[in-house]
């Protein structure tokens, strides 16, 4: 059953195209008249006039019964237009006066706005109608030619919600800062080309964060996401066009944000968003054409005036079609669109393939951040947002930092160095102070001195106390404080003098006398400072 419909519609298909070629081209018009011209002022037959004019003797047949049965003359002939002449050869089907003819406008909206084939609608229709109603065959004939009627172009359908149709106009705004001179603002143009609603807004120029801003505010004018974007192949979208494009790193993020694809077009062929083309057409005549004769001071002004002309735009009625593009957008389009996002996208540019150097760095903007020592010598991605650098590889996040534009400095995050560098970039003062304060007070105060009067990274200060902490290992924690405790007594807190102390064993020295001191046994003869407070009395005294 369906095979009997196509080679139906095929047929009529061609039908169209034939009566288009004999309308149009004057070359077959021509033919007529000159086979009419021969079988009016000759006595050749119908072989012969074909063989002379390079035509089909079926053609000279037909000129002839058609030129006798209207009892056409010269005269009558040369009077008639190409287009008269040759609608004698093809006349169109006469319409029926007792079949019923749908109702066009509201088919076509049910094709675009709920994917219904033209099949299905033509099925309901007969079923309405019965015998009244249209073949499929005709069903299809009148629909185009309602088609050709409304739009040329409109030989491409378009659903509700399917896409939006991304360019820049042609045509730009200028526009003068304060001390500056005079600039152009360039118009970013977006329709949705099932109900042809249009925006436009004015950027500073085409390169990526402007496109991007510009695609992000067209979403929020229409308060919802097509199912794809149609941009064609400037640098901003497309890296590499071609049948299987590249699309932009950045463009790609913003458009996996949003939960649609980007379909660009091919190269040099502006048909395939026509309705694009189309917009750019009525902005360029509706709202850029009559702002150019303003005078703006800058771009805010402009999307200001732009916005008041659009909406006057989108509310022009339809010259062949009832309503207007606001009212179309409400009723096929807003319903088809998918839910904008919670937040919108934050801008951010890619820097991709960027080579691990041996230090596990990577400059952005002349500031170097760290990544995973494991990685040096692989290839990352780096994202670059106003307020953070993010590195991934193999489409994995590997490293964050917080943005820093300040040039020849450094961010290094500590857990990206091996363990050897982590131990050497912790020498400094508050890195010593943290290992003395696991040994003890004693060590801890050595520790100060080393740096007293030097900055934090002092060289001199690093290198001593990494002798005390290779002292401590060597002799045990409990030796080395006791070390310190007795270098500090004497007033030497040095590396040479703790080296000796720990060599000579008098850390012990002062351990066994302390421990002897404290092991005096109690005895009545022992007598306490208080014993002294009050001085000697009489009894106690004796002579010289």
């Amino acid at each position: 059953m369906q095979k009997r419909y196509r080679s139906i519609n095929e047929s009529f298909q061609i039908a169209i195209e034939l009566t288009k070629r004999l309308e149009g081209n004057a070359m077959q018009t021509q033919i007529y008249r000159d086979t009419l011209r021969l079988i009016h002022h000759s006595t050749m037959s119908n072989h012969a006039i074909s063989k002379q004019l390079d035509v089909s003797p079926h053609t000279v047949k037909k000129c002839r019964r058609l030129s006798k049965k209207l009892q056409w003359n010269w005269e009558a002939i040369q009077s008639m237009n190409d287009k008269d002449l040759s609608s004698n050869f093809l006349k169109p089907r006469d319409v029926s006066q007792d079949k019923v003819m749908p109702d066009w406008v509201e088919l076509h909206k049910l094709l675009q706005a709920k994917h219904q084939t033209r099949i299905e609608l033509w099925e309901d229709y007969k079923e309405t109608f019965k015998e009244r109603g249209y073949s499929y065959s005709q069903f299809n004939f009148y629909y185009r030619a309602f088609l050709e009627r409304i739009d040329r172009s409109m030989r491409l359908e378009h659903f509700a919600g399917e896409t939006m149709q991304v360019d820049f106009a042609g045509t730009t705004i200028p526009y003068r800062l304060k001390n500056t001179s005079e600039q152009y603002a360039q118009i970013f143009v977006a329709v949705l080309p099932c109900s042809t609603y249009t925006f436009a807004r004015a950027v500073p120029n085409q390169k990526l964060a402007s496109w991007v801003e510009a695609i992000t505010k067209a979403l929020e004018f229409f308060g919802g996401v097509p199912q794809s974007i149609v941009p064609d192949n400037l640098k901003s979208a497309v890296t590499t066009p071609g049948l299987f494009p590249v699309i932009n790193k950045t463009f790609q993020e913003c458009a996996d944000h949003y939960a649609t694809v980007v379909l660009p077009t091919r190269p040099a062929k502006p048909q395939d968003k026509g309705k694009g083309e189309n917009a750019v057409l009525h902005i360029n005549r509706w709202v850029i054409a009559p702002l150019r004769r303003q005078q703006f001071f800058c771009i805010e002004e402009i999307n200001e005036a732009i916005q008041e002309k659009l909406t006057t735009l989108n509310l022009r009625p339809f010259k062949r079609l009832p309503g207007n593009r606001y009212e179309r957008f409400l009723e096929i389009d807003k319903p088809a669109l998918k839910p904008l996002p919670a937040e919108p996208y934050e801008y951010a540019e890619w820097n991709c393939k960027l080579k691990v150097g041996p230090d596990y760095h990577i400059y952005i903007h002349n500031h170097a951040y760290s990544v995973s020592y494991r990685l040096v010598g692989e290839y990352v991605d780096a994202r670059i947002s106003a307020k953070h650098v993010q590195f991934f590889h193999l489409q994995k996040q590997v490293a964050t930092h917080e943005r820093d534009d300040t040039p020849g400095t450094a961010s290094t995050n500590p857990d990206h160095r091996p363990i050897a560098h982590q131990a050497y970039a912790n020498q400094d003062l508050q890195g010593f102070l943290d290992w003395a304060n696991t040994v003890g007070t004693s060590a801890m105060e050595v520790v100060q001195t080393q740096f007293k009067g030097r900055p934090e990274h002092s060289l001199i200060g690093r290198k001593a106390c990494s002798q005390l902490k290779g002292l401590a290992k060597s002799y045990g924690k409990q030796r080395f404080e006791a070390a310190c405790a007795r270098a500090l007594r004497i007033a030497s807190p040095t590396v040479k003098s703790i080296r000796s102390i720990l060599a000579h064993r008098l850390d012990e020295a002062d351990t066994e006398s302390t421990a002897k001191t404290n092991q005096i046994p109690t005895h009545e003869n022992i007598r306490g400072a208080s014993y002294y407070e009050g001085g000697l009395d009489d009894d106690h005294a004796t002579d010289d």
